[in-house]
Parts: C-alpha cells; structure tokens; sequence
C-alpha cells in the first residue's frame, strides 16, 4: 500500500466509498464519497499526542478485539496516509462539543471538527473489483464453545497474538491466565464443507496452509509446545506446500483425521477438553488443551449487493463474484470493462490473488490501450419505425444497454450489449433483432425439423449457448446414450426464447418444446434467465387456458458439465413425446389458432382492414397485403412459400 500511495501514476482515495458507477465500457463516469476525516492529513505528523488524551476506548477491530484503540486512531500500522482519523460516532467532541481534548493537544491544529465529506466524479475506460472476502463468525458453532470459553480463539484472533505488531507483540499467551500455552489444538473445517445448514459448502482454499504455517511459527518459536490439529482432509495443493505440511510433521505436530464432536472446560484449571472420531485409528479420544484455536473459513463481504448492483455482476451459489468464463476469461466480468481480482471471485491465497491482480490489470491495460473496442456481432438492433416507446425491453437488459426516454425510441449501446437477446425476446411488436440467433433463423430452424412428412415431429428444444447446449455436447463426447428424438435450437441464453418461438412450434405440430439454460443462480448473462422463468410461467397459464397439458412445455436447468442430467432429460422428455398423440396435436393447432402469434402479434396493432406490407422472416421478401385482423391469420410468402412472415403496419 506504501507503494501505491508513492506512485505518481495512482491516485490513492483512502477512507472513501463508491456511491454510483454508470456508463459503459470505455465510459464509467464513477462518483466517490470522500468521507471526512476531521483532520487534515496533509498536516498530521502522527504524532500521537492527541490519542493519548481522548477518554474513549473502543475495542480495535485491526486486532480482532484483543486490544483497545481510541475515537482518533490510525486503522492499520501501515495505513497510507500516516495521518489519524476521527470516529465522529464516538468521538466526544463534536456537536455540542462535550471534550475537545484532541485539540488541545494537537500543536499543528490539524484537527477540523466542521470538516465535510466531499464529492469526487471520474471518468475512467476500466473498473477492477477487488473487494476481497471476510473471515467466517463461527458464533452458530456452538460446540465448539468459541461464545463461553475464552481460550477456544479463531486462528485470525491468533494471528493478532503472534504477530510482532499485535497486541501482545508477539507473545503468545492464553486469554484466561496470560499464561504461553503449552498443549495447543487446531479445529480445522469451521464453516467451510459445512453440510448441516450452518457455514458454507465450499471449500475455503486458505485454511490447511495457514494452520500448517501458524505450526512451524509455534514450533520455531516455542519447540516444546504440544500442537495437535484435528482435520477432515489436508488440502496441500500449491508449490511447496506439500513440503511444509511434512515439515509440520517432522516437526512433532500430531495430524487427527477427524473432527470434534464437542469441546468443554475445567472450571478450575481452565483448561479444555476435546472429544473426537479418530477415524484412522477407529477409535473416539479425549484430548485435554490449554488453548483451542478455530481454523475458519472466509465467506463473501457483507457489502457485495451494493458492489453487484453498480456493476451489475452476477455471482454464483457461493455468494462470491462469477467470472466470464472460468477458463477462456477467467477475471473478466460479465459486464464489458469490469475485471475481478482476488478473493472477491472466490477464495484464495495471496499468491493466486497476485496472479489473477496482475492479469486483470493486463486485461485492463489491453482495452485502454485501444483506440476502439471490438463487439461480437451479435448485438441487437432496433428499427426505429416499428419501435412504438413502450419501454418494455429496457428493464430487462441485464447490462443497461438498452436506453429509452417517453416518446423517443429504444436505443441499443453496442459497446454494453452482450448479445444475450433477452430485450429482442421482451419486444411485443418485433422493432428489436439480433445480429445473429435472429428471429428470422429462429423460425426457419422451426419449419425444418417440423416438415417431417406424416412422421411423429420431433421435440423442440431450445438450448442455451453456454450451458445446456454445451450439456449436449458433453453428453455426445463422453459417449452417454439418450433417445434421439430431439431437436436442438441453439441461442445465446434461455431468456433470448421468445413466448411468440414457443407458440410457433407448437402450432406447426411440436409434440413436446422444452426451454433449458444456465442454472437460476449460475447466468453467463448475470440474469437474463431470470426472464425465461418469467415468460415460461405465463406460457404454462396461456396453454392451460386454452387446454393444452402444460407439462408439454418443460423447462430446466443443466450446465456445461451435466452430460448425465441432459441424457436422464431427454429420457423423461421422450417418454412424454411417447405420449402425445396425433389427435392431441390437431387439438394443439386448433386451440392455438387464435392465440398470439408473431404474425398475430403485428395484426393487433391494427384496428381494421387496411393495407400494409408482409415481410418474409426466412427470405426478406416484401409484398403489399390488404387483410382483416379479426380474419386472416397466416400468409404465405410467394417466393420461399414459407408461413414465416412479419406485418409491416402502414
């Protein structure tokens, strides 16, 4: 942090927030809150005189509460910059001013008790978010006796004791007698592969090594201490680690596979008895300690719904931030120009949190170096004659790539749109299309695999780009057999699948549609799919209504990897297929004919006979037509003879 605060090519904003982040990549504008400090930081020498006359102590969450500071503090011994800050909510000297001592003491007078907070904008082309974690509070635990039990600590609270910097400098004592314990045990696991409801499932990567590297501190330090630690599995992955761990045990560290059931205390020594599943030996064991120390996970910061909500990220069912795509870009954000580093998008040592900071400020630098940034053509477009300024596709853009105004017609920011077309899928009169995955394809993919000739159609599936269609693939490449009685619709996400699609196949015949994307919590598109829930449960009223099964409209979640769960679909979904009969389907269309269509769709716009001009969806062909609403409902192109057709009002 020294070095950053040094360099000149940083603006270093200590003790500040990010109020709001809008715009787009190449275009943040970001606005700060500076908060006030009331003292001048460009003139406090950290002299100290004014902390050593302030009444208030507080406990000091820099030492995880072993130790006290005062309402004027530095936050951290290596804080840049150097100067005191005053906790307003504690300090006794503001408004009225009841003490006042600090500045009395203060001969350089740089303590401002009218000092405000100010408003910093900036417009910058990149954002990387390296929010970082927070350690698990393993209060809930309460086997363990961390809330009755002073010397049962957690191994961040240990690490404050044998830190030359902390509150003890260095010494290692026991909380109850301030006595250097002698028989110490170390609880791996707490609140990481939790599986009871209580903690996380995951696992939090840091936790082996630190217990491993906090043994040989003690043993380097206090040879004849007793270290046992009691564990569910020892993960060593990394560079030399493997090397420590056997280092820890031919250092005389006892290693226990398994986990305590239950801790308690001698109320006259103080001293802390352990029960626990050796299960290597098959046998249970009491262990009597001086100290317990709780080797705790990391969860994600408290903090990471606002940081979500300004950059509009998504995260995955850990709480921590998701990732582009893990392997092919790994610290890219689903938003355009955000990066990630470090523990914000999952938990790591400082190593891998160096590595993944250097190759986002790579990526970083690679897009600010550009004079312009390259999209995929995959965007959406908007035809500015057809868009009637509903708004309606705005508030479904996951990216805010979609801008409207009353009466003035949607507009697509290309650099922010990521191609997901769930605005072009939320567009009632057909103004949005996409580059590519458009409605016209859409449709002709439809006709194709339903002109079956008097055989069974097919099922009609469409399948999300990132996840279940690749689903499919890995079912294909791992060789898993599975009915092959489907159809596959690729499109960039399961919120692209338009009501009007789903409508469409099933009055071409479409025994069974099902409608499959990326897990509800796991988005490529932070929460585009959220929309396809939406549209699929009005779907499933609108065929009830008109009496169709709704099961013949299957939605479902499979990801990348679900090569087994996309074979055991398509198993269920044939056997509903077997069950849809060919009069069931007649039944289908007849229904179905004055339901909503994409060609229905344009004709309720209007009122009455009238002239207007058919545009073919497969071929582009245009053709002036004169029809009735409450009349026609198809038409035919006269070059393709395709049905796929879109009215052109006036």
């Amino acid at each position: 942090m020294m070095d950053v605060g040094r360099h000149p090519k940083i603006e270093l904003l200590a003790y500040s927030e990010i109020e709001d982040i809008s715009g787009y990549v190449g275009n943040f504008k970001i606005r700060v809150r500076k908060k006030a400090r009331y003292v001048d930081e460009s003139e406090c020498t950290a002299c100290s005189d004014c902390v050593s006359v302030c009444p208030v102590v507080k406990p000091d969450e820099f030492q995880a509460g072993l130790s006290t500071r005062r309402a004027i503090y530095i936050p951290f011994p290596q804080a840049v910059p150097s100067a005191y800050i005053i906790n307003i909510h504690e300090c006794l000297g503001d408004n009225p001013i009841a003490c006042g001592k600090c500045l009395e003491a203060c001969d350089k007078k740089c303590i401002d008790f009218d000092m405000q907070d100010e408003m910093v904008e900036f417009e910058v082309g990149a954002v990387i978010v390296a929010t970082g974690m927070e350690a698990y509070d393993p209060t809930e635990m309460d086997e363990y006796g961390y809330t009755r039990y002073e010397n049962v600590i957690t191994s961040l609270e240990f690490e404050r004791l044998i830190s030359a910097g902390g509150p003890t400098e260095g010494h290692l004592i026991r909380p109850t007698d301030r006595r250097t314990p002698q028989r110490i045990g170390f609880v791996q696991c707490v609140g990481s592969r939790c599986q009871d409801g209580r903690g996380n499932p995951y696992c939090s990567n840091i936790c082996c090594m630190n217990t491993v590297k906090d043994s040989l501190l003690l043993k380097d330090h206090y040879p004849d201490t007793d270290i046992t630690v009691f564990y569910m599995d020892m993960r060593t992955f990394g560079k030399g680690f493997e090397d420590l761990y056997m280092r820890s045990k031919a250092a005389g560290v006892k290693y226990i596979r398994g986990l305590p059931g239950e801790v308690t205390e001698d109320s006259e020594t103080r001293n802390l008895r352990v029960w626990v599943e050796n299960t290597t030996a098959g046998r249970l064991e009491e262990h009597e300690l001086d100290m317990v120390v709780l080797s705790i996970g990391v969860v994600p910061r408290r903090d990471s719904d606002a940081v979500k909500q300004l950059l509009t990220l998504s995260r995955t069912s850990d709480g921590f931030f998701m990732e582009s795509h893990p392997k092919l870009k790994p610290v890219d954000a689903p938003t355009k120009g955000v990066f990630l580093a470090g523990c914000a998008e999952s938990p790591k040592d400082i190593k891998d949190s160096v590595t993944q900071a250097s190759a986002a400020a790579s990526r970083a630098a690679i897009l600010l170096s550009s004079p312009t940034i390259k999209v995929e053509a995959i965007t959406a477009v908007v035809d500015e004659a057809l868009c009637t300024s509903c708004g309606l596709c705005a508030p479904v853009c996951p990216y805010g790539a979609m801008t409207w105004q009353k009466k003035e017609p949607a507009r697509v920011i290309s650099a922010a749109c990521a191609g997901c077309g769930t605005c072009a899928a939320e567009c009632q009169y057909g103004a949005i299309t996409m580059r590519h995955f458009s409605d016209q394809a859409i449709y002709a993919m439809i006709d194709a695999m339903l002109d079956v000739d008097g055989a069974k159609p097919p099922i009609v599936a469409f399948a999300c780009n990132w996840c279940s269609y690749m689903g499919a693939d890995t079912a294909g490449t791992s060789r898993i057999e599975y009915p092959p009685n489907a159809r596959l619709i690729r499109t960039m996400c399961s919120g692209r699948v338009s009501p009007d699609f789903v409508w469409y196949a099933f009055r071409k015949g479409a025994p069974v549609v099902l409608v499959s994307g990326c897990h509800y919590a796991d988005c490529h598109y932070i929460s585009a799919n959220r929309q396809a829930v939406r549209r699929v449960d009005a779907l499933w009223d609108g065929l009830e209504k008109r009496g169709v099964r709704p099961e013949r409209l299957q939605l479902d979640w499979i990801s990348a990897a679900e090569g087994q769960k996309w074979a055991k679909v398509m198993r269920e979904l044939d056997e509903l297929w077997a069950g849809v009969t060919a009069e069931e389907m007649q039944q289908t269309r007849e229904a179905l004919k004055e339901a909503k269509t994409p060609i229905r769709g344009a004709l309720d716009r209007v009122r009455k006979p009238t002239a207007a001009t058919m545009r073919c969806l497969r071929c582009g062909n245009e053709w002036p037509v004169t029809f009735d609403p409450a009349v026609d409902e198809e038409r035919m192109c006269p070059k393709c003879r395709s049905n796929s057709v879109r009215v052109l009002v006036g």
